[in-house]
């Protein structure tokens, strides 16, 4: 068999396919670790942000490509106060966790940045979105940027635009997507990928 690049066997492995090992024996991934079964149920992935959460909900079924089922940019202008911003993320996660049988809530962890009031308004932005999916009753799970991109463009230096493109092609999504939307599709795709039970 071809040798596979990293994102030929993400591809394989969400299909639920066997991968080959190193020595062509077996079925485990590029780590030495054994193939298990493909994640299966819709994540909710969120990229958090004061004034721009990306939200999408995708949905992942062994054998087929993931479909992205609903994503929004939440825009929050600049005019409104944290407290007020804080309230709409926590909103609008709960809307998109009512009613949409989510399995998952994924979310991108706060890179890291030198200015404290930066991490404090990023650190809030989690919260609120934390908190509704915490009510809401669902675990949720965090991945750094880097991890994120390995997983899904096979590089952890990935440009955005990588990333979106990446991301969309892995969606089978017509119209581009916006950024902070297909972030937060990128770590629901990060979160199938490297999923364990």
């Amino acid at each position: 068999m071809a040798r596979m690049n990293v994102r030929q066997m993400w591809k394989a492995k969400l299909e639920g396919k066997n991968l080959p090992s190193a020595g062509g024996a077996g079925a485990t991934l590029a780590l030495g670790r054994p193939a298990r079964g493909a994640f299966a149920g819709v994540v909710l992935g969120i990229d958090p942000s004061l004034r721009g959460t990306g939200l999408a909900l995708v949905e992942f079924i062994p054998g087929r490509s993931p479909v992205l089922l609903r994503s929004q940019t939440l825009r929050v202008p600049p005019k409104r106060s944290m407290a007020f911003a804080l309230g709409e993320i926590y909103r609008a996660v709960a809307t998109m966790l009512d009613g949409t049988g989510v399995r998952h809530v994924a979310l991108e962890q706060t890179i890291y940045v030198q200015n404290i009031r930066t991490a404090q308004i990023l650190g809030a932005a989690r919260g609120a979105a934390i908190a509704a999916a915490a009510v809401a009753g669902h675990e949720v799970f965090e991945y750094p940027p880097l991890r994120v991109k390995q997983a899904v463009v096979g590089a952890g230096r990935a440009s955005k635009e990588q990333m979106a493109r990446t991301v969309m092609a892995l969606l089978g999504h017509g119209r581009p997507l916006a950024s902070d939307e297909a972030d937060a599709a990128g770590v629901a795709l990060c979160h199938a990928f490297t999923w364990r039970e």
